[in-house]
């Protein structure tokens, strides 16, 4: 059974699971989904289009599934969705999706702090920890596992790989590849995120392998000569492959 203060409004329209509770002065519009043992403390909106799933915690202050702050949106039917078992901290706002893509896409267990966005088309990954004031452009894409510090600024169309901790402060506008420390200013690879990666059990002999390829990519001029040099003197597991991917797909480019 749904505890649901009567100070706060819920849409006929809207679609509750159970034993959800949702505190004073919360909206849930029409055309919303949310699953089971979710807490909305006070003050929390949600709005068109979003689905949400089980075992959310969402602060005071926080918007979901906000119209996109982008001029070529022209309302249409759009969705924001967001998994479980997350921590939405105060304020946060997240956007739903536009014409683009269609959906902006929040994984599971992650923790995102006071007052950061996350603009339309963006793909998120599982296991993230996004610090307080920082925002991301539309069609961001984070992988798993990553911890992004506080008040960073993230251009639009940017990817993120799994893994990586970035500095708080920083700005950057191409692509930051997995398992890497992101830093200084301007920003630029500042060594491999070696405390997080044995924290999730990377062996000692995947990280060497790990640093070797970077090592090898950045000794290199021209990128494609660096996952040339890669391919020819490492062997390829999962991790190094996922890295040779990650770079050589990408449109903005890698930092340096």
């Amino acid at each position: 059974m749904n505890q649901i203060s009567p100070l706060a409004f819920v849409h006929p329209e809207a679609k509750l699971g159970d034993n959800n509770i949702i505190g004073p002065f919360c909206y849930i519009d029409k055309n919303t989904v949310l699953g089971n043992d979710n807490v909305l403390q006070n003050s929390v909106t949600i709005n068109v289009g979003a689905r949400i799933g089980n075992g959310n915690e969402i602060f005071p202050g926080a918007s979901l599934s906000t119209k996109p702050q982008d001029l070529k949106f022209r309302g249409e039917e759009t969705i924001c969705e967001i998994g479980d078992n997350n921590s939405i901290r105060e304020n946060v706002t997240i956007s739903r999706g536009t014409a683009s893509k269609g959906t902006t896409r929040v994984g599971s267990n992650n923790l995102l702090m006071e007052n950061m966005h996350i603009a339309h088309d963006c793909f998120f990954g599982s296991n993230l920890i996004i610090g307080n004031s920082t925002k991301f452009a539309g069609e961001v894409t984070v992988d798993d596992n990553a911890i992004i510090s506080a008040e960073v600024l993230c251009h639009q169309f940017c990817k993120i790989g799994g893994y990586v901790m970035i500095q708080g402060g920083s700005r950057f506008s191409q692509d930051i590849p997995p398992y890497i420390i992101a830093g200084k200013e301007p920003i630029r690879y500042a060594g491999i995120n070696l405390v997080g990666l044995r924290r999730h059990g990377f062996s000692n002999e995947l990280i060497q392998l790990i640093h070797e390829a970077y090592r090898l990519l950045y000794s290199k001029g021209i990128i494609a000569e660096g996952i040339q040099e890669i391919k020819n003197n490492l062997q390829i597991t999962p991790e190094i492959q996922y890295i040779i991917d990650f770079v050589s797909s990408s449109q903005r480019g890698i930092i340096r």
